[in-house]
């Protein structure tokens, strides 16, 4: 299974903010139901960062909500994939690194949607659920339906 096949959930997930942007815009983002991460673009388009909950919680605790704007504060490099990427191997990178979101990328390094780590476990789940239950059948004679 590949990436590109969670578009529809992938694309929802997506929110952009400028990299020059105020932080607050970027906590408004958080805002919106299963946002966890805000990928940071410049004015081309293209990623340049990413800015997850945590970090905006981090500066806010240290900083006593000091004014920053979200190149202060977003990671990069950062780990991404892409449509094309197997979804298994992405699913075992987040779990190795801890990665709750990771941003989906075009071939030119924009963002197409934020991957996240439940959804890669829910479809990887339902896809072994099919595959036990096609085999099932074929050794019952029932063969493929």
């Amino acid at each position: 299974m590949l990436v590109g096949q969670l578009s529809p959930m992938t694309s929802v997930r997506l929110t952009i903010v400028g990299v020059d942007a105020p932080l607050h815009e970027a906590a408004v983002s958080f805002l919106k139901p299963g946002i966890g991460l805000v990928v940071a673009c410049r004015g081309n388009g293209l990623a340049a960062g990413v800015l997850s909950k945590s970090d905006l919680v981090r500066h806010m605790a240290a900083a006593g909500g000091g004014l920053a704007n979200v190149s202060a504060l977003m990671s990069s490099p950062f780990f991404s994939c892409t449509p094309d990427d197997d979804l298994h191997a992405i699913w075992e990178t987040m779990s190795a690194r801890s990665l709750q979101n990771v941003p989906v990328l075009d071939t030119g390094a924009r963002p197409v949607g934020v991957l996240d780590i439940r959804d890669a476990m829910k479809a990887l789940f339902e896809q072994e659920e099919l595959q036990e239950k096609l085999l099932a059948n074929y050794i019952a004679g029932i063969g493929y339906q």
